[in-house]
């Protein structure tokens, strides 16, 4: 039995799943009644082309724990999660797709886990009914690669099953399509994360939303997911670093070719002169691009009032 004080926010975003989604909230509610958990659903409708936001409609005049926001185009999924983390309540949040692949089941597993201590609890689809060739082997090769890249080493980033703090998705700021890459994004505001093996089930109704086009998207956003894990807070580092050695380089050719000319050798038509000059210019250019980022990122903390650390807890000593 839960903690009845204890709110959990379910959140759902849906786009053309009209023939799923009264099933899959059936699911959430019998799983959630049974284990008398108090809790909140709410569906985002991201723009849906169907009658999902009239089946919806009908469904929030039954049940009393379903709030709908329907979005007014088709953002895309990170946007509609964000809406969803917006307006819930809870002291934990729980996500999952609306095509019922993800098992309500697995929903009281996850908030065990994060009510022992954990801040983010990721599901991981050990056996997942998608197709191999547009969605396994482009995920295995994605998850791979990101845990590579971040350092976060999990088996399974894009599953929508999660369950997550209150106050770690309120230090988390999406946009983009940021969404597959949540859990990295906790973990650079010092989340504790866990990540459980999930039960995965084939597709019953429509067609999936995502293709292997979606490869490249993970590309281009594990670029600014990299470069937020390594410099957010340093971007001289990384910029200042690079330009202070393409500086260093230039000027050790252009000593060298100096002394050429010096003893008389002919360097006008050199390859070196040219390469010595763009190394140079680079160099300045990209120290004063660190210089530019520090005063954007200090701008950025600062108009938002945003620490660049993140407090677990404080204990207080009486002192007489």
């Amino acid at each position: 039995m839960s903690d009845i004080k204890q709110l959990i926010s379910i959140i759902i975003p849906v786009y053309n799943e009209s023939e799923s989604i009264g099933f899959l909230l059936d699911e959430v509610i019998n799983v959630m009644s049974f284990h008398e958990f108090n809790f909140e659903l709410i569906v985002v409708n991201d723009g849906s082309k169907d009658n999902t936001y009239q089946v919806l409609k009908e469904l929030t005049l039954k049940i009393k724990e379903l709030s709908l926001i329907s979005l007014r185009k088709n953002y895309g999924q990170t946007a509609a999660m964000s809406a969803g983390f917006d307006y819930s309540r809870g002291d934990i949040v729980i996500t999952l797709d609306g095509d019922l692949q993800n098992d309500p089941n697995d929903i009281p597993k996850l908030i065990s886990e994060i009510n022992n201590g954990y801040d983010l609890i990721c599901g991981w689809r050990v056996d997942r009914k998608d197709k191999l060739i547009n969605r396994k082997i482009p995920s295995k090769i994605a998850n791979k690669l990101i845990a590579h890249v971040t350092g976060l080493k999990l088996h399974d980033y894009g599953c929508s099953l999660k369950a997550f703090k209150k106050e770690i998705i309120d230090d988390i700021k999406l946009y983009g399509e940021l969404h597959r890459f949540l859990p990295v994004l906790a973990n650079i505001e010092g989340a504790r994360i866990k990540e459980i093996k999930v039960n995965h089930r084939s597709r019953q109704y429509g067609s999936s939303k995502y293709g292997i086009d979606r490869t490249f998207r993970v590309l281009m956003d594990l670029l600014t997911v990299w470069f937020m894990t390594k410099f957010l807070t340093r971007p001289m580092y990384g910029f200042g670093f690079v330009g202070i050695i393409s500086i260093l380089i230039s000027l050790a050719m252009s000593s060298y070719l100096i002394v050429l000319k010096i003893i008389g050798e002919d360097i006008g038509n050199r390859p070196l002169l040219m390469f010595a000059l763009i190394l140079g210019i680079a160099g300045v250019q990209l120290f004063s691009f660190g210089l530019l980022s520090e005063l954007l990122i200090r701008t950025y903390h600062e108009s938002q009032s945003r620490p660049i650390y993140r407090i677990r807890s404080i204990s207080s000593i009486n002192q007489n």
